[in-house]
């Protein structure tokens, strides 16, 4: 779209999580400790043009956006063809 001629990128993607909790006691959680990106370009173009690109890609990726601005998540569960609700099967601990 900026008509900016890059001869070659390489962008380097390094995303850590953590793990921890238990399935069978239903205490796993989940979690993104980060993301880091590197990206390595070749160009005449001046500096300035590419960093309008670089700004540009980043503010249309949709998932550094979803990343940096927290997402609702909606989920919706069926079961054999009927609604199904599996928090109404969620086992009673008692103490």
């Amino acid at each position: 779209m900026l008509k900016t001629h890059i001869e070659k990128a390489k962008v380097y993607v390094t995303a850590r999580f953590k793990n921890e909790g238990s399935v069978l006691r239903e205490t796993v959680q989940a979690e993104g400790l980060g993301v880091e990106t590197r990206c390595e370009i070749a160009s005449g173009e001046a500096p300035e043009k590419l960093a309008k690109v670089i700004r540009n890609a980043e503010a249309g990726c949709y998932v550094i956006q979803t990343i940096r601005r927290p997402t609702e998540v909606k989920s919706s569960y069926t079961l054999n063809g009927g609604s199904f609700d599996p928090e109404a099967y969620t086992k009673v601990v008692s103490n």
